[in-house]
Formats: structure tokens, C-alpha cells, sequence
């Protein structure tokens, strides 16, 4: 097969994930609107063999050809995990009131960068699961690998989303240059060696100071002559 993917190579996917029948994640625009009506598809461009998608999917798409669709199922262990009975946590009531949040049993959403359920409120106490929903169930996938990337800022854009999960201003060089304030570079250099990996450019950084703001000399005349009045 000649146009079979390889691992680190960038491809673009069309793909539906399942859970008990159901959609739960998708950016195929049909199949979304049967989460959200509004919502609009997302491009996704990943590098193979970076688990940029859950364990398991991201190992079926090496070998797979370009423009076929295919469909691969899922144990917890290679998508999102087993039940951890740790991540079930009594919590005072207090640490949601201080977050304006009023919990209910049955109520979900993010805490902290973590989606937690609720379980149970009793007095002051509330017991909230932790556990990534699709934890411990079985899980489908029906995806096509749509093109392989070979544009490099679109490779670069795709590391920073899913590593940084934000759009930093950079520079393609020689090296990919990232930009920002003091004390940045400690989070960039977190992702250098992964970014010469999957890159093969180094990742730097170079500091963004403020500009200063210097009032024109006709802003000062005319300051000065308010003054004088």
C-alpha cells in the first residue's frame, strides 16, 4: 500500500465516535446535529502515533489507506479507561458555593478543567464522580483519513492546539519561534523535545515585552495648554 499511513505522518480525519449506539463525538456534520443542531464541525488534524485521539484509535490509523472508510471498536483500556473508584470523592458543599455553583444529584460540568457528576447532596456533603463518562464502556468508531498533511503551518497549528490548547503567537523559521510574555519560555520548553520529534524543527522562545505608550508632542501641547487655562 503505497499511501498507507505512518506513524508522525499529519492526517486529516472524518470520523464518529459511539457509545452504546450513540453518538458522543463527532465532526461529521449529520451525525453532530444529533448532539447539537447548532454546532459546527471541527477540522481535525493530528500526528499519527502521538495519541492526539484516545490510545486505541490513534494505533488503528497506521497502515490504513487514504479516502477509505473504516470502522474499529474499543475496549476501556484502549479508549478512555477503566472506572477508578479514587476519582469518587466526598466533597464539602462549600467548594462548589465558592464557585457559584449550586450542585444537584444528576448535574454535570466542569470543574477545574474536569467534568464531574453529582451524585448525591446530603447537608453539607456532596459526592461527585470525577471518572470520565465513557469510562469503562465500549466504544465504536467509523472514521476516513481524508488527506495526509504535508502543510507545515497547518502541522505547527495542530501541535499547539492539542498540546498548548490555545494559539500562541509564533514564527516558522528555520525554527518554530513562539512568542509571549516573561516567564513563557517555561511552558514552551515543557514541549520542545515533542515538537522536534513530530516537527523536526526546534521549538524556542522569544520574550514579547509591552510596548510603551509615548504621547505625541501634539497630545502634550495640548495638555499643556489645558493646563495653562
Amino acid at each position: 500500500m503505497t499511501n498507507a499511513i505512518k506513524k508522525n505522518d499529519f492526517v486529516e480525519l472524518k470520523y464518529t465516535g459511539y457509545s452504546n449506539g450513540k453518538v458522543f463525538d463527532s465532526n461529521i456534520e449529520s451525525d453532530l446535529k444529533t448532539l447539537d443542531e447548532k454546532a459546527k464541525p471541527i477540522k481535525t488534524i493530528i500526528s499519527v502515533g502521538q495519541e492526539m485521539v484516545v490510545k486505541g484509535f490513534d494505533k488503528a490509523l497506521e497502515g490504513k489507506e487514504i479516502g477509505k472508510e473504516y470502522d474499529i471498536t474499543l475496549d476501556s483500556k484502549e479508549s478512555f479507561g477503566n472506572r477508578n473508584k479514587d476519582l469518587i470523592k466526598t466533597i464539602p458543599i462549600k467548594v462548589f458555593h465558592a464557585k457559584n455553583i449550586d450542585p444537584k444529584a444528576g448535574m454535570s460540568f466542569v470543574v477545574d478543567d474536569m467534568l464531574v457528576k453529582i451524585i448525591t447532596v446530603s447537608g453539607a456533603r456532596v459526592v461527585a464522580d470525577f471518572n470520565n463518562p465513557l469510562s469503562g464502556k465500549e466504544i465504536k468508531y467509523k472514521f476516513t483519513i481524508t488527506r495526509k498533511v504535508e502543510d507545515e503551518k497547518e502541522k505547527v497549528e495542530s501541535a499547539f492546539s492539542t498540546m498548548f490548547r490555545f494559539m500562541p503567537e509564533y514564527e516558522i523559521k528555520d525554527k518554530i519561534i513562539v512568542k509571549g510574555p516573561k516567564g513563557f519560555d517555561i511552558f514552551v520548553n515543557a514541549y520542545k523535545d515533542k515538537f522536534k520529534e513530530i516537527l523536526g524543527k526546534e521549538l524556542v522562545f522569544e520574550e514579547k515585552k509591552e510596548e510603551k505608550k509615548t504621547e505625541s508632542k501634539v497630545d502634550n501641547k495640548a495638555e499643556n495648554k489645558e493646563k495653562s487655562k
